[in-house]
């Protein structure tokens, strides 16, 4: 005698609720009530019901599968973000595919998503942190379940992404708090957005205390950059509070502070981004703004999966909110 798989419609028969319902609940849709999904939860767990995801892609034209599109890169914010989509993904039953390219311009970025259409991937997320990246939106195919994170703010496309301008404010507000007159800012590249939202929150912050606002300070994302920054900084006695870009641009200027005999947090105060896992263990404990990235990864696959239910791409938004981290970096100036 053949035992007969349950199907979606048994889980709906006992949980009393639709079709529609269950699959909802099994994408993760965040338009649920929670004691409708804890019912369904609990008709799947009983009748040990697993999704026929094959059957799914026949239905609907579409895989069970998320395309990603991303540069190939060690960098600690756009990995981290890579890793909680594919964990917030997992969770909500998609795999994920992930397309990585050398550069994030037009021609990589158009090739990786026609390989991602062409597997009928449900959605897609390009990860757009760069001005480049942002041109090549313009000439991808329309119609496609498709959200940008930390893409360009100015452009009409669904996009999430961390508030950089108020991380910034935050950075920089602390350090005024502490005592300090004015606050340096060591930035990031140039043609970044998480950059050119730091600065500005960084300058925000400083006119609205009515505190000079000093020259920029131009580096990129690593530690050697830092250190070079912090060499010419570590020689300027005025300077007593630094605000850097990301955590391993602090890192170079802690240890350029410490060749030249600048104590931290006593003589110079220093505040990063990102906290990343070594940031903690810094000498000091460095205080820095924490992104959430698995916020900014949870609303883009609801994003897509609202595009995906409702066959609209709106230009929607969604801006995660970050957290100042305080530890051992950061005193009141030197009298």
């Amino acid at each position: 005698m053949t035992v007969r798989v349950p199907a979606m419609r048994d889980v709906a028969r006992l949980a009393g609720v639709s079709h529609q319902t269950v699959s909802r609940v099994l994408n993760g849709h965040p338009h649920v009530r929670e004691q409708t999904r804890v019912r369904v939860q609990a008709a799947i767990a009983e009748l040990h019901y697993r999704p026929n995801r094959a059957a799914r892609a026949l239905v609907t034209g579409r895989s069970q599968v998320m395309g990603v599109v991303a540069q190939n890169t060690t960098l600690y914010g756009p990995a981290s973000l890579l890793s909680a989509f594919e964990l917030v993904a997992a969770e909500a039953g998609f795999a994920v595919s992930v397309g990585s390219v050398r550069n994030l311009d037009r021609t990589s970025i158009a090739e990786v998503v026609e390989r991602h259409l062409a597997h009928r991937v449900a959605g897609i997320v390009v990860i757009a942190p760069v001005e480049s990246a942002g041109e090549a939106l313009e000439v991808l195919p329309t119609g496609i379940p498709l959200v940008t994170v930390d893409g360009d703010p100015r452009r009409p496309v669904p996009l999430v992404t961390v508030d950089q301008v108020e991380g910034a404010r935050l950075a920089t507000q602390h350090l005024l708090d502490a005592g300090h007159q004015t606050v340096w800012h060591v930035s990031g590249p140039a043609d970044w957005f998480d950059s050119a939202g730091r600065i500005a929150g960084w300058r925000q912050a400083l006119r609205a205390a009515g505190a000079e606002v000093p020259p920029l300070i131009q580096a990129d994302w690593s530690a050697e950059s830092g250190y070079r920054c912090g060499q010419l900084l570590a020689r300027m006695p005025a300077v007593t509070a630094i605000f850097t870009a990301n955590d391993h641009l602090a890192l170079g200027v802690l240890r350029a502070l410490h060749e030249h005999g600048r104590r931290v947090p006593d003589d110079v105060s220093v505040v990063g981004f990102d906290d990343v896992p070594e940031a903690a263990y810094f000498i000091p404990p460095l205080t820095t703004v924490r992104p959430d990235f698995d916020a900014v990864a949870a609303a883009s696959l609801d994003l897509l999966m609202e595009q995906i239910e409702s066959g609209s791409n709106r230009a929607l938004r969604h801006t995660i909110a970050p957290t100042l981290i305080t530890r051992d970096s950061v005193a009141a100036p030197p009298s």
